[in-house]
C-alpha cells in the first residue's frame, strides 16, 4: 500500500502544478497533462484505497479510510470532467486535499471493521451518505469560487479570460450539485430511517440530527432559489453551512473517538 500510496501523492503533485503554474493564464493549465497525471493518481489512491480498506477480517470503514475515500470521489469527478470543466480555480484545492487524504492512509491506520456482506441494506446507506457527503463538497467548492470571482470582479482585480467561467456558468453549476446531492442526501436519510434501528442510539443521534439540520439549509436553499431568487453571497453561507454540519454529522464523533480518545 505504502508503494501505491507513494505514488498517488507523486502524479497528484504532479497535476497540481500543472494546474497551478497556468491557473489564470490567458489559456489556461495543459487540461491533457493535468488529465494524464490526474487519472494516474486516481487509479493508484484506489489500489491503495482497496488494499486499506478490504482486508481478511472485513471491511476497514475507519476515519482516515473514510476522508481518503471521500476525496478520491472528489477527485474522480473532476478528472472524469476536467476536458470540459470551465471551472479550474477549485481543481488545486481538490488535488492538494487528495495528496493529504492519501496521506493519512499509512500515517494514521486506525481500524473500523464492519461486515457488509452481512448487511447489505447498510452498506446502501454508507454509499449513499458517502455520495451525498461528496456532492455537497463539491459543492462547497463551487461556492467558494463563485466567492472569489465575485470579490475579484468587484474589486475590478481581474478581467474574464477563457480561462475563468461566467459567474451564471458556476452558479448554475453550483444548483445541480446541490439537486444531486440533496436527492443523494434524501435518500441516505431514508435508508438510515429504514434500515438502521440503532440510528438515535449508541451516541449516533447527532449524526441523524445534524444531517436532518443540513437537509433543512439546502431545502430552504433551493426553494428560495427557485422562488424569490438566492443573492451569491446568500447560496454560498448556505453552501458552506450544509457542508459544515455535514462534515461535523459524519466526522466529528469520530475524530474524537478515533484519534483523540484512541
Amino acid at each position: 500500500m505504502v508503494i501505491f500510496s507513494a505514488a498517488a501523492m507523486f502524479f497528484y503533485c504532479i497535476a497540481l502544478i500543472l494546474v497551478t503554474s497556468r491557473l489564470f493564464h490567458a489559456q489556461g493549465p495543459n487540461r491533457k497533462a493535468v488529465m494524464v497525471a490526474s487519472s494516474i493518481a486516481v487509479v493508484l489512491h484506489g489500489f491503495a484505497l482497496s488494499n486499506a480498506i478490504f482486508t481478511l477480517d472485513g471491511q476497514n470503514f475507519s476515519l482516515t479510510n473514510v476522508i481518503s475515500l471521500v476525496n478520491w470521489i472528489i477527485a474522480l469527478a473532476f478528472t472524469i470532467t476536467m476536458p470540459r470543466l470551465k471551472v479550474i480555480v477549485v481543481v488545486p484545492v481538490v488535488y492538494a486535499c487528495s495528496i493529504l487524504a492519501v496521506a493519512l492512509l499509512w500515517l494514521l491506520p486506525p481500524q473500523f471493521i464492519t461486515h457488509f456482506d452481512l448487511h447489505p441494506e447498510l452498506l446502501a446507506h454508507v454509499v449513499l451518505s458517502l455520495m451525498a457527503y461528496s456532492a455537497m463538497m463539491i459543492a462547497a467548492l463551487y461556492a467558494i469560487q463563485l466567492w472569489f470571482i465575485q470579490n475579484k470582479l468587484k474589486k475590478k482585480q481581474m478581467m474574464m479570460s477563457p480561462a475563468m467561467p461566467p459567474l451564471m456558468t458556476v452558479e448554475k453549476q453550483l444548483y445541480h450539485l446541490i439537486i444531486i446531492g440533496f436527492v443523494l442526501l434524501s435518500l441516505s436519510l431514508i435508508t438510515g430511517f429504514v434500515f438502521l434501528e440503532d440510528m438515535f442510539v449508541d451516541g449516533k443521534g447527532h449524526k441523524a440530527v445534524l444531517s436532518m439540520i443540513a437537509w433543512v439549509v439546502y431545502a430552504i436553499m433551493l426553494w428560495q432559489q427557485y422562488t424569490v431568487g438566492c443573492r451569491i453571497r446568500t447560496a454560498v453561507i448556505y453552501s458552506l453551512s450544509g457542508a459544515g454540519l455535514l462534515s461535523l454529522a459524519y466526522f466529528g464523533a469520530r475524530i474524537v473517538k478515533e484519534l483523540i480518545l484512541n
